[in-house]
């Protein structure tokens, strides 16, 4: 018996490291899937390995309403209704100074990471009401609980996530649909890469922000699928409007 057996789950973002690695975790839990992206190449590779019969995808913009209404309604035509929903996609931005940063910068990480967590809570949460109930979860970062200098975007797109998250938790509870945050960081990912380059461009060794970790290490995107999955499974059936770190000790050490 897999903790998803029976189960229905979108994953946006599922063409990058944590996405993949959940979409194949909540699958051989037992989960049938619909997998989104921008990357419909990486999706149908996807899809494919996870097994066809089990797995769907769609090439979506999560900023776009009327792409999440169709990645949505796909879901339901497809699959009979949505259970789980796994809101991952997101970007870093630019790194550089907040007085540095263009307007068209902040609105691209905002756009992304803010607008399409909204967007996905507007349309999800109303399948799974019919359903009788579910669970949304979310990525968002230390990012949300704590600052560094130079992604003042990405800073404020994960604190703001994390308020959408509580707000989406406290309106679904009346039909039993339950919302939470992981926050992870860092994770050894495409996307900690470019910020290690980013802020060490003359370093050849990719390990300052692990070093700073106080496990010295990266995480690998498994070990935060895992956290994922507790909070997707009927183990975490009282927990709703949590901040779940997953972040190897870096937030226990902030003011």
């Amino acid at each position: 018996m897999g903790k998803l057996d029976g189960k229905v789950a979108i994953v946006t973002g599922a063409g990058g490291g944590i996405g993949m690695a959940a979409a194949r975790l909540f699958a051989a839990e037992g989960a049938k899937l619909m997998l989104v992206d921008l990357d419909g190449d990486r999706l149908a590779a996807l899809a494919r390995s996870v097994g066809e019969d089990r797995a769907d995808w769609t090439a979506a913009d999560v900023t776009d309403a009327e792409q999440v209404k169709a990645y949505v309604a796909r879901t339901v035509e497809r699959f009979g209704g949505v259970d789980v929903s796994l809101l991952n996609a997101g970007i870093e931005g630019k790194v550089a100074p907040l007085t540095e940063q263009s307007d068209d910068d902040f609105d691209k990480v905002i756009a992304v990471n803010v607008r399409g967590v909204w967007l996905g809570l507007k349309y999800t949460l109303p399948a799974m009401a019919k359903r009788g109930g579910g669970s949304i979860v979310i990525t968002a970062s230390t990012a949300g609980i704590r600052a560094v200098p130079g992604i003042a975007p990405y800073i404020c797109s994960k604190h703001a996530v994390i308020g959408l998250m509580r707000s989406g938790a406290m309106e679904g509870a009346k039909d039993k649909v339950r919302v939470n945050s992981v926050n992870p960081s860092p994770i050894e990912t495409d996307m900690i890469h470019r910020l290690e380059d980013a802020y060490n461009p003359n370093r050849g060794n990719r390990q300052p922000m692990a070093e700073a970790t106080p496990l010295r290490r990266y995480g690998q995107p498994e070990e935060v699928a895992r956290l994922m999955l507790f909070l997707a499974s009927d183990d975490a059936s009282f927990c709703t409007g949590g901040v779940y770190m997953v972040d190897g000790g870096v937030s226990a050490g902030r003011a």
